[in-house]
């Protein structure tokens, strides 16, 4: 299983490299293109209609936790 450890984003637009850090924290960047949401929670990506990878640059880490079985 992954353990999300940084929820992070690059905007292709305008470079602004934009982190949200705990939960319901939407952060936005300068040029309103992206928003990440969701802290260590969960990764919520914003951005205008269209391809992602247009628009996001990912920068999400992860870690590996073994599975309580």
């Amino acid at each position: 299983m992954r353990k999300l450890t940084r929820n992070a984003a690059r905007c292709r637009h305008c470079g602004d490299v934009i982190e949200s850090r705990h939960r319901h924290d939407y952060r936005m960047c300068k040029c309103g293109s992206i928003a990440v949401d969701g802290g260590l929670d969960y990764a919520r990506r914003a951005y205008p209609g269209g391809n992602p990878d247009d628009h996001i640059e990912e920068l999400c880490e992860y870690e590996e936790v073994p599975d309580n079985a």
